[in-house]
């Protein structure tokens, strides 16, 4: 029985697939008994036609589902044949909104532009040509490699997207594709506070607020939505602690009609409880009891705000202000952070235990963000190695011969004396040994 089923495109382009379920003749019979098969023929989207013979089955149910499979492919392969970039950017985004963090869509939202170039190219044409255009393009940019690079992993994300659910094979231009690289580009420095320049920049900062604000950044290493995003339920005044489980990022919410929205921490291991400094516990008490005299407080308000977190823009005013008034550099806010690893880098802290004050998933991502400033102790090191190994030297027993006892005998005829060294004990044999 022949079975011919037509297939129309988004431009109405007629395909024509014929399908067959066949049995195979006796001497065709496979040794176990399978015998159906599908036999089809196909023009592809080059035009070309195509034939092609599945393996045998058992029986003329399971051909029929390999023919239900098949088709399924072919008509993915034909039904999206004039789909372009800008659907399957618009595709993705859709299909990620209730899988990923408002954050990562605000993200794609802004990588979006960067693909433009390539919104109007049919997905089934996309090579390694055009993939070199764009890349020449956003290379002319003024932007960072490490965002051009953000920007080439978020098309190869575009491209399984593509494969996964339309079928459309990038396999040849995917595996000659290649990243971004700047020889030439500096790394850039990474600015953070001694403790004594953040001393400076607290000296001249009189609310007790951002007094505490900043003591906390840069003593506790927070980043700046999870200070933004504490709140008093948060801290233990009696175990001494601030809990961190939430984060505040700056993407409106269209639910609370707020401009600020309040998801989880970075990552899993952001999640963490870390000790409080006893002089910075003492100073977030009295600006507790200052809060509490509020009308309407709630220890759910935020500790750096009230009802709604301090603002984004104001906290970094007053950090700005703040360095001017002190004759320091002007910093990030998260370079707070960075002064804060610094200090107890510095200070000889095990990488393990910093990794977890900061809330860093692996210990080599600590590694790899502050590795320069371990370099300043490599002469600890060494200096570690040289007491020991000074140690080892005063304390090895030094080898002590025997003084010999001398006897010394005079002879007239001549003026010399003669020492006589004792021989050494005859050693017991072996068989005077009593086990």
């Amino acid at each position: 029985m022949k079975i011919s089923i037509n297939y129309l495109n988004k431009k109405n382009r007629k395909d024509v697939i014929n399908i067959a379920i066949r049995q195979a003749k006796k001497d065709e019979i496979t040794k176990d008994g399978r015998s159906w098969f599908v036999d089809l023929s196909y023009t592809d989207l080059l035009g070309r036609r195509h034939r092609y013979h599945s393996k045998k089955f058992d029986s003329r149910r399971d051909a029929r589902d390999h023919e239900a499979e098949f088709k399924l492919k072919i008509k993915n392969a034909t039904e999206y044949s004039d789909m372009t970039f800008k659907d399957l950017i618009e595709e993705h985004y859709n299909y990620q909104q209730d899988k990923v963090k408002v954050t990562t869509l605000k993200n794609y939202r802004t990588m979006r532009l960067f693909l433009e170039p390539l919104d109007n190219l049919k997905l089934v044409g996309f090579n390694i040509r055009h993939y070199e255009m764009w890349r020449q393009t956003i290379n002319a940019k003024e932007i960072s490699t490490r965002y051009k690079n953000g920007l080439y992993k978020y098309l190869k994300t575009l491209l399984n997207f593509g494969t996964k659910w339309y079928d459309i094979n990038f396999f040849k231009v995917y595996s000659k594709m290649t990243n971004f690289n700047n020889p030439n580009e500096r790394k850039k420095e990474m600015l953070f506070y001694t403790h004594q320049e953040f001393q400076k920049f607290l000296s001249v900062e009189p609310d007790l607020k951002y007094r505490c604000a900043f003591q906390t950044l840069f003593y506790c290493g927070l980043r700046n939505g999870e200070l933004r995003g504490l709140a008093w339920e948060d801290i233990d005044f009696n175990k001494r602690t601030l809990t961190v489980n939430k984060n505040v990022v700056k993407v409106p919410n269209e639910k609370t009609n707020k401009n600020y929205t309040l998801t989880s921490p970075k990552t899993s291991s952001s999640y963490r409880t870390i000790p409080i400094p006893l002089f910075l516990i003492n100073d977030l008490e009295k600006l507790y009891d200052k809060c509490a005299t509020y009308y309407g407080f709630k220890d759910k308000w935020f500790v750096f705000g009230d009802v709604d977190p301090i603002a984004d823009t104001t906290f970094r005013n007053r950090k700005t202000l703040n360095a001017f008034n002190a004759g320091v550099k002007d910093i990030r806010i998260h370079d707070f952070r960075h002064s804060c690893a610094s200090l107890l880098i510095d200070s000889g802290a095990n990488i393990t235990l910093v990794a977890k004050y900061l809330g860093h998933t692996k210990i080599d991502e600590t590694l790899n963000t502050y590795s320069h400033m371990y370099q300043n102790r490599l002469d600890t090191i060494v200096n570690i190695i040289e007491n020991q190994n000074e140690k080892f030297i005063d304390y090895k027993p030094k080898e002590q011969l025997p003084e010999p006892k001398k006897i010394i005998e005079s002879k007239e005829e001549q003026d010399e004396y003669i020492y006589i060294v004792p021989k050494k004990k005859k050693q017991r044999e072996k068989d005077d040994l009593v086990l």
